[in-house]
């Protein structure tokens, strides 16, 4: 009787680093899968144009010596930097518009609205599943009504119909994850209701307003349809139609130049990830547990 949990006990140890195994194994093959396309457009970057042609070349090494010529080719004979500046525009007016109409919007349907804004919420949100697709062709009468064609302030009055309903959505799952009690505690203590909001509520839904300006960002740098529907002057590109419509010329690919925008547009987003990824994790484990 002394030996039997021994016996039970080993095929249980043995069996956890074999779970353990295959669960790294699993990790590992995500994060090379994960990681091939960022690898490949490093490698294509600095490759000569005989290397990226050439049928019988290794696509994942160099068969010839590194260049510079399509990094060159991208700064001194495109506007990349231009194409740069202005997504970052784009991106900081969308996330600034977003942010003021999304929080007071999710502030009041989470606490001030009642039953009635759950289903309003869900309401908000279902505008944001409608595509792009669909929506550009009216969008681009208003744009023309408002005089804003071939201007970037084009795509900051469109981006935030995409992105106010989501994050709107979102930052309803933060305020209702605040107990009421705080916010009551504060209005015992002085505070009126938009002070209380000022220095309670939003200090601790922090989390959440990051989750809010990277999703934002996200969204309107890499938006495609709307980019490239309102705006055809080159200076006034974003970087997401910029680089596939000014580096393919009629049958001509410049695949270097091509993935050496595309790597370095995507760095920024890389960045902004990795620093607030705790946030958007909080963030996102507060709106699925409500």
């Amino acid at each position: 009787m002394t030996n039997e949990p021994t016996m039970q006990a080993g095929p249980a140890r043995a069996r956890h680093p074999a779970r353990r195994g295959d669960l790294y194994l699993a990790t590992a093959l995500f994060v090379v899968f994960s990681a091939l396309p960022f690898y490949v457009m490093l490698i294509t970057t600095f490759k000569t144009q005989a290397d990226i042609f050439t049928p019988t070349a290794n696509p994942f090494w160099f068969s010839g010596p590194p260049t510079l010529d399509n990094l060159r080719l991208l700064f001194e004979q495109t506007l990349f930097v231009q194409w740069l500046w202005n997504t970052l525009l784009v991106g900081v007016a969308v996330v600034a518009i977003t942010l003021v109409l999304a929080v007071p919007a999710a502030y009041g349907l989470a606490r001030i609205a009642g039953g009635w804004g759950e289903t309003l919420g869900i309401g908000i949100f279902l505008s944001y599943l409608v595509p792009p697709t669909l929506l550009f062709i009216p969008f681009s009468k208003v744009i023309a009504f408002l005089g804003l064609q071939n201007s970037l302030w084009a795509l900051v009055v469109a981006y935030p119909t995409f992105t106010v309903p989501f994050c709107t959505w979102l930052l309803m799952g933060f305020f209702k994850g605040i107990p009421r009690d705080i916010e009551e505690q504060a209005m015992i203590d002085g505070h009126d209701r938009w002070s209380a909001f000022l220095h309670v509520v939003l200090p601790l839904a922090l989390p959440g307003l990051m989750t809010v300006v990277v999703f934002a960002f996200t969204l309107s740098s890499s938006e495609f349809i709307y980019a490239l529907a309102f705006v055809t002057h080159s200076a006034d590109k974003t970087i997401s139609i910029a680089v596939p419509t000014e580096l393919i010329r009629g049958d001509v690919y410049h695949w270097g130049p091509l993935l050496a925008g595309a790597l370095i547009a995507s760095i920024p987003i890389a960045v902004l990830y990795t620093f607030f990824i705790d946030q958007l994790v909080a963030g996102l484990t507060a709106v699925a547990r409500d």
